[in-house]
């Protein structure tokens, strides 16, 4: 289990969301398969656009506080810099 912050998207410039989870492949497919009440599963927010592995639980945990604090804008730029396509990232973590 790798600790990780994830950006998912309900299309390009569309409904972010930010998540944190010890198991980014089984939690973006809870995600997906709208397995998940709540936000994602409402506003259709299934396109991992972003992800970021850290080595502890903590630290991931003080990033996705630290990037929901951010400005959209900000977010928007983050996710652009590594992917300007907005390609869903899921399979390359699977």
């Amino acid at each position: 289990m790798q600790p990780c912050v994830y950006i998912l998207a309900s299309k390009r410039n569309g409904t972010l969301y930010i998540g944190v989870t010890s198991d980014v492949v089984k939690r973006v497919w809870e995600h997906k398969g709208d397995f998940v009440e709540g936000f994602t599963k409402r506003y259709c927010v299934h396109t991992l656009v972003w992800y970021e592995a850290h080595e502890t639980m903590e630290s991931a945990i003080a990033r996705e506080k630290a990037l929901k604090n951010w400005k959209r804008k900000w977010k928007l730029e983050l996710i652009e810099k590594s992917n300007p396509e907005w390609r869903d990232l899921y399979g390359e973590v699977v």
